[in-house]
């Protein structure tokens, strides 16, 4: 007559176990779905600001190239000089640049040197 009992006591707890697992699930669940809405609230919110503000102060790129094509102050120089860069001495450049850094040991085993890495805030 006992095993019937705590059979009957251990299902309905278990029952109630896995209730409460579920309510905890769909709580996050619902906070991840909020942050999500949340973030694309706050990127639609920023792009019309953005497009009022260039609607108030008409700087649309049409806008800006018409303004500096009617614009008659705007002169290119009649002396200006192009100057182009060879790849042979760019790379002579870098090879010197190189061999003149030297390094002893020392700063090999103590200089770290790691790459700068962004993360982001909100993935």
């Amino acid at each position: 007559m006992r095993t019937p009992r705590f059979l009957a006591v251990s299902i309905f707890i278990t029952f109630i176990c896995l209730i409460y697992v579920y309510q905890q699930t769909e709580i996050y669940r619902l906070g991840y779905i909020n942050q999500r809405k949340l973030v694309t609230f706050q990127d639609l919110l920023d792009k019309n600001s953005i497009l009022r503000y260039n609607m108030e102060k008409r700087t649309s790129l049409i806008d800006v190239a018409n303004h500096f094509n009617n614009d008659k102050e705007l002169q290119m120089p009649q002396d200006y000089r192009v100057v182009r860069l060879l790849p042979q001495q760019l790379d002579s450049g870098l090879a010197r640049s190189k061999g003149s850094k030297q390094e002893n040991i020392f700063a090999r085993i103590f200089g770290l040197k790691r790459q700068a890495e962004a993360k982001t805030i909100n993935p």
